[in-house]
């Protein structure tokens, strides 16, 4: 299989893990996002800095981590493949 093929059928694979795990931590910190009170203000910025932080870093893992994961490895097979002569 090649690289690429590889890291859809991971990127599939994995999908529903990471959404999973990421979703469940985001609800579980909606609370502290929505909070109120006595100290809220803090409270509320460090949930929603939370919240934002997973949703951002989901959408990192689910799309570029396995375009990036293909790019490393065509540049490892280019520098393999190359002849001797060539390499420095």
């Amino acid at each position: 299989m090649s690289a690429a093929e590889a890291a859809v059928e991971a990127a599939r694979l994995r999908f529903r893990p990471i959404l999973m795990t990421s979703f469940a931590f985001i609800l579980g910190m909606l609370p502290l996002a929505f909070a109120s009170g006595a100290g809220a203000g803090a409270r509320v910025s460090l949930g929603i800095a939370v919240v934002a932080g997973m949703l951002a870093s989901t959408g990192l893992a689910v799309l570029f981590v396995p375009a990036f994961f293909t790019v490393l490895q065509r540049i490892s097979n280019r520098k393999k493949t190359k002849p001797a002569s060539e390499a420095v």
